[in-house]
């Protein structure tokens, strides 16, 4: 190498030192990663929040794997200061990754130390397969929810024997005895079919209490037969009576969202609302429940509460008369009548005659005078033949 490539050379050599040490004095230190808070109900948590949760890499690992040489630099620098605080501060994030996977064992929840008694108040109105599910979480859950597994049983034989259901007799006595032993170990359910029999059997002060330890507890049927037997009783109390069956129709009952559209369309025990009626109205038939069905297309046909469409209460009424509502089966048959559709008529007005409407046989005689032999024997037949879809009564 002659003299004139010496400086070049040296050029080259200082610009790659310089390179190096400017490469590690630029890289900002790894921010220690601290322990996240306990997980919050999700409830809550919005999809967002939730799509921005983000897994700690494993310790001990480089944060870039592309860059193995930030953790091991060249030796021939090893004697820089500013390396050293480099090595220093990989060796940090490390240590702190290891401490933050171990809080996160730390932090893990502990079902076991949930109180038993907590347990089984919130978990009385689980049905079996959520109890099943539940009692897997851990030795001290199945333990905890064995009682109300049992008296799953006891409700499942005491239906069988109010219904005469699985091989078995009806005997109200027999029934009576499974669901106060299923009530006994904490189920919900069973208190309120306790509290069913005991309201038919004419003991409605024994009826009631079991309502209300089932409401007390937080089942949506105990609340409503609560709040039904507070509007039935001698005197009624109207206000306990919608503070109970609002409480059940939030938690989506749909018979508990009818009877508190009756309360705000009728006035009774809170002002008259008839906008407010329409729309529990309409959420209990869209739940199913055949009264709200026949309530809500009326409120359509008159525009009660709802914006007037004929179309709407047509087809509301056709869902409850589908269902087997009688009013609904004459109101349905007579809109067919009016439209021209004889046979079809004379089938919903000899359903609605059947089910005790006896204002439907006058207008389906009439209609029968004008169908032929093989249209009226067709009628009766599709009558004869039909069944009401599954509801909600």
């Amino acid at each position: 190498m002659t003299s004139a490539h010496i400086p070049y050379a040296q050029n080259v050599i200082r610009r790659d030192i310089k390179f190096v040490g400017t490469f590690h004095i630029d890289m900002p230190p790894p921010t220690p990663h601290t322990a996240p808070a306990p997980p919050a109900p999700p409830s809550t948590t919005s999809s967002t929040t939730m799509k921005q949760t983000t897994w700690p890499y494993k310790s001990g690992s480089p944060q870039f794997t592309a860059l193995p040489f930030i953790n091991k630099p060249h030796k021939k620098f090893t004697n820089d200061p500013k390396i050293h605080q480099h090595n220093f501060n990989a060796k940090s994030s490390s240590s702190s990754s290891s401490s933050f996977s171990s809080s996160l064992k730390c932090n893990e929840p502990d079902f076991s130390s949930l109180p038993y008694d907590v347990l089984a108040r919130i978990a009385a109105s689980f049905s079996l397969p959520n109890l099943q599910s539940a009692s897997l979480v851990c030795r001290a859950w199945r333990d905890a929810l064995r009682p109300l597994r049992e008296a799953m049983l006891f409700l499942k034989w005491g239906k069988r024997f109010k219904h005469g259901r699985g091989g078995v007799k009806p005997n109200l006595s027999k029934a009576l005895d499974s669901f106060l032993k299923g009530a006994a170990r904490g189920s919900t359910m069973a208190m309120v079919d306790a509290g069913l029999i005991y309201w038919e059997m004419g003991k409605k002060e024994e009826g009631i209490e079991w309502y209300r330890k089932a409401a007390e507890l937080g089942n949506p049927a105990g609340q409503c037969n609560l709040g039904i037997s507070y509007l039935q009783a001698d005197p009624p109390n109207a206000k306990v009576a919608i503070a109970w069956l609002y409480q059940a129709s939030v938690a989506g009952h749909v018979r508990a969202q009818y009877q508190f559209a009756l309360c705000l369309h009728q006035g009774r025990g809170l002002d008259q609302n008839l906008q407010e009626a329409a729309r529990w109205y309409l959420r209990a038939a869209e739940g199913g429940y055949v009264r709200a069905m026949y309530n809500t297309s009326l409120c359509y046909s008159f525009g009660e509460g709802l914006v007037q469409s004929h179309r709407l209460a047509r087809k509301w009424m056709k869902k409850a008369a589908d269902r087997g509502h009688s009013k609904a089966q004459f109101e349905h048959g007579l809109g067919l009548f009016s439209e021209g559709e004889m046979m079809k008529a004379v089938v919903y007005l000899e359903l609605a005659m059947r089910a005790g409407e006896t204002a439907a046989a006058h207008v389906k005689n009439v209609i029968v005078q004008q169908l032929s032999v093989t249209s009226r024997d067709r009628a009766i037949h599709l009558a004869d033949n039909w069944r009401a879809l599954p509801s909600i009564r």
